[in-house]
């Protein structure tokens, strides 16, 4: 019973980092724009959604290194449709 509060915080913490990334890619995609995301800040959110990923796995702590799995797939997306869509053309 203990763990029960922090699991549940933990779990609504993972849902909004996860469903945080969505609107934007939503927004790229359909306005096929992406000139003003910071490539920059997209490069350090991927290297720390890495870095977050290999804790978890060394402390074998699964939750912190799947919903970072996750978070990372998002922002890379977001970082894949900076490239494609950066420059309006």
């Amino acid at each position: 019973m203990p763990q029960l509060i922090p699991n549940i915080v933990g779990t609504f913490a993972a849902l909004c980092s996860m469903t945080s990334f969505v609107p934007q890619i939503v927004k790229i995609w359909r306005d096929r724009d992406a000139s003003e995301i910071s490539l920059r800040m997209y490069l350090i959110t991927v290297t720390g959604f890495s870095l977050w990923i290999a804790y978890g796995v060394l402390t074998r702590s699964w939750p912190v290194a799947v919903s970072n799995t996750i978070c990372l797939g998002l922002s890379g997306a977001i970082l894949t449709l900076k490239w494609r869509f950066g420059r309006r053309g």
